[in-house]
């Protein structure tokens, strides 16, 4: 039977309170996560900001424990990956001209899908990955030191909103007004989009990922777009045209090879051990005598019981997939097991590495249902959407595992708090979708459109095309090279496959940071250790929440203009 001292644990940290503010911060983040997506081509983990804001939160309340603040913010974040899933994969289908073809109910379909997906791998293989491999899970360390160190108090709520409002109200004046314009410093360079992307937003990614990442994404801006179109234009190699088909095949090659890599040297050769734990768990490894262990059931309280709704979840799924997608049952079937796989992987590559290449797992299961399978060619954006979801949940859901197995966070807690999130974010990421769409139409997603929807447009050139096979293959092998070499390939292919202003503008983020982080080292090297480490908790702490905050923003008021258009246009 159910420990009733193990019950009164997680229910007292998946507490009604937290339930509430984890739901309306998961709405804004969710939101302000599936526009960013679009907007940049990038999704920074939101695990630490919500960390930051849950506890706020709480404290104002009353007293709050670091477990009940733990389980809020996984609430608060899980809608972010749902989003990411969404938006790294669905507008290829608007680019290819399907437009009229994917609707709110089909996206809902796909994040429901995958959601319920993530949720029952993620179930299944916690145990493996937190307590028999110990993986670093470097996100959800973070989190779990970032509440440790954290007071919040009134110097937080202050930073938080006063850098929400600002880049609010400067989107307002550039996007609503047109006060102020949206690039800086443009020049004519043939082939190149040289200019500053006038764009909070885009700093701010560049000062939350920072440091080496920053600057392979760079150098990769400044290989593509200066050494490949300008140069190799200039000496008569190839024409601008021809130059840009090069880039975007190898960019995407980099990116497909960096994934690739990432599933050949960090999964592969841990494949029979990650079996051998996921089947002691279901087995009742560590649980009591009658296989009802807590830290094994994390929906019923009962292992047996467990394994009997998910077996209905996942049937679900197949018919949901079946009758809301189109696809046929075998397919279904399929990606439903392929997703069980990818969603481990996704596992070991946050684990070891704190990337979560979602939509190359997706690609990976298109290509392989594709195959073998008769599969319309809209349909593969359904099978790289499911997919995408489940890895993209199931890395957040690992990563505040990690953050609980830290901080003694009872999982079971977790999992039903994340289980909340994933289903609401779905609701969310859809409509946010949908209303983007509507308000600014399909051809404004794509490579030096309104969107740039960088990770969607890798799908649908996969689908309908490669424009240049040789520079594909050679950035396919680029990317598992690097990558075996220990170096960011990932970052580099999106910094060749990115328009050169996006790049630019998130290396100017990171110098900032890299500034303001120099400043401080100077200022404080005279002051004793203790000291100086808590000026540095607290300047990182303030990183991470203005940074966050003119991140979501920027991106709430993106989601608010499409939304107020689309109802305007609906009353017109």
């Amino acid at each position: 039977m159910d420990n009733p001292s193990g019950r009164a644990s997680w229910r007292g940290q998946l507490t009604a309170r937290g339930v509430v503010i984890g739901c309306i911060g998961c709405v804004v983040i969710t939101a302000s996560s599936a526009y960013t997506a679009l907007k940049l081509g990038a999704l920074p983990w939101p695990i630490v900001f919500a960390a930051i804001v849950s506890l706020f939160f709480l404290k104002l309340l009353g007293n709050a424990s670091l477990n009940e603040a733990n389980v809020t913010h996984t609430i608060m974040s899980a809608g972010a990956m749902v989003a990411g899933g969404l938006a790294f994969t669905i507008p290829g289908a608007w680019m290819l001209g399907y437009a009229d073809e994917v609707g709110f109910a089909q996206m809902l379909v796909v994040a429901f899908a995958g959601t319920g997906l993530g949720l029952v791998a993620t179930a299944i293989i916690h145990r493996h990955f937190i307590v028999d491999a110990n993986l670093e899970f470097p996100m959800g360390a973070s989190a779990a030191q970032t509440l440790r160190a954290t007071e919040a108090g009134g110097k937080t709520g202050r930073r938080l909103f006063a850098s929400m409002g600002l880049a609010g109200v400067y989107a307002v004046l550039r996007d609503a007004l047109g006060a102020v314009p949206s690039m800086l410093a443009a020049l004519p360079i043939p082939g190149v989009s040289f200019g500053i992307y006038n764009s909070p937003m885009m700093l701010s990614v560049g000062f939350l990922v920072g440091g080496v990442a920053v600057a392979w994404w760079f150098a990769g801006a400044l290989l593509a777009n200066f050494g490949i179109v300008v140069a190799g234009s200039a000496a008569g190699l190839w024409a601008v045209d021809a130059a840009q088909g090069i880039v975007k095949s190898l960019g995407m090659g980099l990116m497909m090879g960096a994934g690739l890599a990432v599933v050949a040297k960090d999964i592969v050769p841990q494949l029979a051990g990650i079996v051998r734990g996921v089947r002691g768990a279901s087995n009742g490894a560590g649980s009591d005598s009658d296989g009802a262990g807590a830290t094994e059931s994390l929906v019923t309280g009962n292992v047996r019981t467990d394994a009997g709704t998910f077996a209905v979840i996942v049937a679900a799924i197949v018919v949901l997939m079946c009758m809301g997608l189109g696809l046929p049952p075998v397919a279904s079937i399929v990606v439903v097991l392929l997703a069980f796989v990818t969603t481990a992987m996704s596992a070991q590559s946050c684990g070891q590495t704190g990337i979560d290449p979602m939509e190359i797992f997706g690609l990976i299961v298109l290509l392989l249902v594709s195959a073998f399978a008769q599969v319309r060619e809209m349909q593969l954006f359904f099978i790289a959407g499911v997919v995408a979801v489940a890895c993209g949940l199931a890395g957040d859901v690992m990563n505040d595992f990690k953050a609980g197995s830290i901080l003694g966070t009872d999982p079971r807690a977790q999992w039903l708090g994340q289980a909340i999130g994933g289903v609401l974010g779905a609701v969310v990421s859809a409509a946010v979708m949908m209303a983007l769409v509507e308000a600014y139409g399909p051809d404004a997603f794509g490579l030096g459109k309104e969107f740039v929807s960088a990770q969607a447009s890798v799908v649908a050139t996969m689908v309908s095309g490669i424009p240049s096979v040789p520079a594909f293959v050679i950035g396919l092998a680029a990317g598992i090279a690097l990558y075996w070499a220990g170096l960011p390939a990932m970052m580099l292919g999106l910094g060749v496959y990115l328009p050169f202003y996006m790049s630019f503008t998130a290396a100017l983020g990171a110098a900032l940071k890299w500034v303001i982080d120099r400043v401080r080292t100077a200022r404080t090297a005279n002051l004793p250790a203790d000291e100086r480490a808590a000026r540095d908790a607290d300047a990182q702490e303030a990183g991470v929440v203005i940074a966050s905050g003119v991140l979501g923003g920027e991106s709430i008021v993106g989601v608010i203009i499409a939304m107020v258009s689309v109802i305007a246009g609906l009353t017109a």
